[in-house]
């Protein structure tokens, strides 16, 4: 694997520009700016902002020390995982197979050397024993390279089925995929995920083998090639070298444009997920035109950046067509004077053409590769900047401004949620939403948050469901764990459904009506494993406090929120479904109030959860939470909401005073009771 990198990085040094790096910088007002990594500045100030999206950057092509190291930090964590017995010895046996094809490729070189001199000497004899050894070889030949082929592409797969887990868990590890797509740190990590894992195992894999056999192969044909005629050995040598320089030449520039182009096949390919995801929307507003418009012009983009990659690949293949032409007749006319004086025989002349043609092979590599290992070259870098990327993320999550502490305790305790001192900023750093905010939460109580649009009321949410960090002032949140032993010891684990998000618009999961239902809290069943546990999440998350739910308590919560019928009209709790398409915006909110009364957390975030639904569902629901004893705190902008909460927390933004007020629904009620 080392070769290959240093083969790929040799043949792009000539293309390489001073090497891309993030940067901080200090926090400006921009309207435009968008953050990227936060971390901590000199005044214990997070903020880092460039005046671009970092996708959208400019791209300036990797150096050699950047192609090597993102090389390694990308091949590297597989040989050494828990797989590495299996890896290893796989890998072996596909070098030892490889080994084997050189040693039935140079068998041939020497019977094809017999069977032309038979053939020339007119010997039918001769040449009746060498058809028949020939015809042995290929029979005992040919399964080794289809065994090596097999046990080649069986290893990419494995290797690339680890890298896939490998990299998802670290995707959603402290919630990365969030913030990668909130700051727009890098372009389509699902393209990355997909195909630049796979196009990367498979890649890295035959190109190793590719080295390795040249290596073998150099090795064995050149005493061959030698013996027959050393000044041919050196016409060979001095070709293939000035071959792969003009080579490196024409083509420096196919990195940066295959590059550029991963990026723009899936920008368009996203355009027309966003399509099929909203359809409706689209087909309400007419805006059939505009997204036609939209993904001509994403397509126009993938068009141009195509075109020019032709060009620069037709410059190329002039000269690499030339080149393979020429060596057609280039031995023959070196050896052709040895032949003429009677000094070898026919059949050398054939022996000497098949050992050229292996040793060119070797030495002009990169040539015939050079479009393939261009290709390679930018999905190393496309992989290396994703996993600093994620790297960036797990080295930042301590150095955020607002700090979060989790309290576990063994029995419950009635305060829930304390926040202090809050701040809270836009990830941009550009708007200071909330200011100095500090409250509790206690079993019992309901806390309503209103203000105008743009107050910062979701984003108050967010910053407790850790989500959102920048600013300062900490969150504290009470959980109740379960019980757990290590090494003698009796740990606490917080449980999963302590805390539970309701967004305006809900998740619906690619599953049955039950799944729908058991999300997020309670795992889907696993299948038998076939992969020897390759792919079995090895990634820890809180367990649930209770047990899975049987299906008649599902069917009961589904009757609790109105949704009785769903059981009929959907075949009952095992019918798949999309269900974002087949349930309307009122009935996703109330699945989602069936989690989380199945989920029993004992405090629920919802912002505008109810925000579809009629004032007589909604007081039905609040009604079932009441009775349930979860704790909400809520947001909305309906004043009947105020009925079903202890407290009100009111932002206002105006004039840029960031203010808020904190009001006790419960004595303002007494109050205007004893005043009546």
């Amino acid at each position: 694997m080392a070769l290959l990198a240093m083969a790929t990085a040799t043949a792009f040094s000539p293309l390489a520009t001073d090497r891309h790096k993030w940067k901080s910088r200090t926090a400006r007002r921009s309207s435009s700016i968008v953050a990227m990594v936060a971390v901590k500045n000199d005044e214990d100030e997070p903020c880092i902002v460039d005046p671009l999206l970092p996708s959208e950057r400019k791209r300036s092509p990797s150096d050699l020390g950047t192609l090597f190291r993102r090389f390694s930090k990308v091949a590297a964590p597989y040989w050494s995982s828990d797989d590495k017995s299996q890896a290893r010895i796989r890998l072996v046996g596909v070098f030892a197979l490889t080994l084997a094809t050189t040693g039935i490729s140079v068998g041939f070189n020497f019977l094809g050397r017999d069977f032309y001199n038979s053939l020339a000497s007119k010997d039918q004899e001769q040449f009746t024993r060498q058809l028949l050894y020939y015809l042995g070889a290929f029979i005992a030949g040919i399964p080794v390279f289809v065994f090596r082929d097999y046990s080649r592409d069986t290893l990419s797969l494995r290797w690339r089925a680890w890298m896939t887990k490998y990299y998802l868990e670290r995707y959603f590890e402290n919630r990365s995929f969030y913030n990668i797509q909130s700051q727009s740190l890098v372009d389509n990590p699902d393209q990355r995920v997909v195909d630049d894992l796979n196009s990367f195992t498979a890649t890295a894999l035959g190109f190793s083998l590719a080295l390795f056999n040249a290596t073998i192969d150099l090795i064995s044909f050149s005493g061959i090639l030698y013996s027959i005629y050393p000044p041919l050995f050196g016409v060979l040598v001095v070709y293939s070298i000035g071959g792969t320089a003009i080579s490196v030449a024409l083509g420096k520039g196919l990195v940066d444009l295959n590059f550029m182009q991963e990026k723009r096949e899936a920008d368009f390919r996203y355009g027309l997920v966003r399509v099929r995801e909203n359809t409706e929307s689209i087909a309400f507003y007419q805006g059939e035109t505009n997204e036609i418009q939209l993904l001509l012009e994403r397509f126009r983009q993938t068009f141009d950046n195509y075109s020019q990659l032709l060009l620069a690949s037709r410059n190329l293949q002039f000269f690499q067509s030339g080149y393979r032409y020429v060596i057609q007749v280039l031995p023959a006319a070196v050896v052709a004077p040895l032949y003429f004086t009677g000094k070898i025989d026919f059949g050398v002349i054939n022996q000497s053409f098949s050992a050229f043609n292996h040793i060119l092979g070797d030495f002009s590599l990169i040539i015939y590769q050079f479009q393939s290992l261009s290709s390679f070259s930018a999905v190393i870098d496309r992989l290396g900047e994703f996993s600093d990327i994620l790297d960036a993320q797990v080295a930042t999550e301590d150095l955020i401004g607002i700090k979060i502490f989790d309290y576990v305790e063994k029995d419950a305790k009635p305060l829930l949620l304390e926040v202090e001192e809050l701040t809270l900023q836009t990830p941009q750093y550009t708007l200071v939403l909330i200011e100095n905010l500090t409250f509790s939460i206690s079993q019992g109580q309901n806390l309503l948050v209103m203000g105008a649009s743009g107050s910062g009321k979701t984003s108050l949410l967010r910053a407790i469901a850790g989500l959102w960090k920048c600013g300062s002032g900490s969150i504290k949140r009470y959980f109740t764990g379960n019980s757990s032993k290590s090494n003698g010891s009796i740990l606490l684990e917080r449980t999963i459904e302590d805390i539970l998000f309701l967004p305006q618009k809900p998740y619906m999961v690619l599953g049955t009506l039950k799944q729908q239902l058991l999300y997020p809290t309670w795992n889907v069943e696993e299948k038998e494993e076939l992969d020897d546990g390759l792919l079995s999440q090895s990634s820890t998350r809180p367990k649930p406090r209770n047990a899975e739910p049987a299906d008649d308590q599902l069917a009961e919560v589904l009757r609790q929120v109105k949704l009785g019928q769903l059981l009929t009209r959907c075949n009952g709790l095992d019918s798949f479904a999309d269900w974002s398409s087949v349930l309307s915006l009122g009935e996703q909110q109330r699945l989602a109030f069936a989690r989380m009364l199945l989920s029993k957390p004992r405090l629920a975030l919802l912002d505008e959860a109810t925000s579809a639904l009629d004032e007589e569902t909604e007081a039905h629901l609040y009604g079932v939470l009441k009775t349930s004893g979860i704790s909400v705190i809520s947001v909305g902008h309906r004043s009947t909401l105020r009925r079903f909460h202890t407290h009100l927390l009111r932002l206002d933004n105006k004039n840029d005073a960031n203010s808020w007020s904190l009001e006790n629904l419960e004595q303002c009620e007494q109050q205007t009771l004893g005043t009546n």
